[in-house]
């Protein structure tokens, strides 16, 4: 099941709605019988009271019709026709609300699905919504992609919740059955991010999804265990992260040089100060060192291939260079222009 992300409403504030505009139809219509009351005739009692008036457009509104009232004179005969009968209609649509809105829903929702078909592309799929699928998520949006080009596949109920509440397209289902990730569009993603709980889960996804894009696909992979990050490239993935070593190696900086941490802790975390990024060599900087460059740059990635600034004075920027360098991540910063 695809859940695409929707405001929601309050049924108790939709179904309080309902119940005042009927009840609010029902006094304006008694209320305009009752000002013409001599022009209908009651055959059980002589005259007309305010309770037999909201008697009679009860009875009329909800089409029972018993027939004991009923309008003589021209003035009552033309308020049944122009406002009387539309109030009956409007008072049905107000009756049948909740139908109607679970079907336009319903209709609205297959449209939406079917546009959502045919225009995704080049979008990124988050196998997993817990810890590590929620950060990836983070991050991609702190870095300007589209939250619509985000696509969440993820079989806890809880988790769909949270997914689709965050406005991201949930496909319900586990990542590692091809149905699932053929709803997901997995043919036409531009990369797939596997952060499932287990590392089985995350192998049997690769290779699932290697199957289905013959490996025209990013596959990038979460592993909790090193020795499972070998299985996951044989598997398909082109990067792998292990969950585990890295928290292992933060902890050992923390006791041998507690400052690495702090400077660690504010790359990583958005709107602190500092942030990693990257960016396409200018024309200007090709053939110049990495130190001129406008930006503090610490790394070049070279036909995909990291290019280490140990030495930046031996190293210069070439055509179609990639510069990693660190920006100013605080939110009341203003770029230069």
């Amino acid at each position: 099941m695809i859940h695409l992300p929707r405001a929601r409403s309050s049924p108790s504030r939709a179904l309080t709605a309902r119940l005042l505009a009927a009840a609010g139809l029902v006094v304006l219509v008694a209320l305009l019988v009752y000002v013409d009351r001599d022009g209908y005739r009651d055959n059980n009692d002589p005259g007309m009271t305010l309770l037999d008036c909201f008697y009679y457009t009860v009875v009329t509104l909800s089409t029972t019709g018993y027939g004991d009232i009923t309008p003589v004179s021209p003035s009552a005969r033309a308020l049944n026709v122009l406002v009387v009968t539309p109030a009956r209609v409007l008072f049905l649509i107000i009756l049948v609300g909740t139908t109607l809105e679970v079907l336009t829903e319903q209709y609205r929702t297959t449209l939406r699905l079917t546009r959502w078909r045919r225009t995704v592309k080049d979008h990124v799929i988050v196998c997993g919504y817990g810890t590590k699928g929620r950060g990836a998520v983070s991050a991609m949006l702190e870095n300007g992609f589209e939250r619509s080009r985000i696509v969440v596949v993820e079989r806890d109920p809880t988790a769909v919740r949270q997914a689709t509440e965050a406005g991201l397209v949930t496909v319900e289902g586990s990542s590692t059955q091809a149905r699932v990730l053929e709803r997901a569009r997995v043919r036409q993603a531009k990369a797939v991010i596997i952060a499932t709980k287990t590392d089985d889960s995350a192998v049997l996804t690769a290779l699932v999804v290697r199957q289905l894009t013959a490996g025209r696909v990013r596959i990038i992979a979460a592993a909790r265990e090193a020795d499972n990050a070998p299985l996951l490239k044989q598997s398909g993935a082109h990067h792998v992260i292990v969950s585990s070593s890295t928290a292992g190696r933060l902890l050992g900086l923390s006791t041998t040089a507690p400052p690495l941490i702090d400077v660690v802790d504010d790359l990583l975390t958005p709107g602190r100060g500092m942030a990693l990024a990257m960016r396409s060599a200018t024309r200007d900087e090709v053939g110049r060192s990495p130190r001129e460059a406008n930006n503090l740059v610490i790394a070049l990635v070279r036909r995909g291939q990291v290019v280490p600034l140990a030495e930046p004075d031996a190293v210069t920027i070439e055509v179609g260079d990639l510069l990693v360098y660190v920006r100013d991540d605080r939110h009341d910063h203003v770029p230069a222009p």
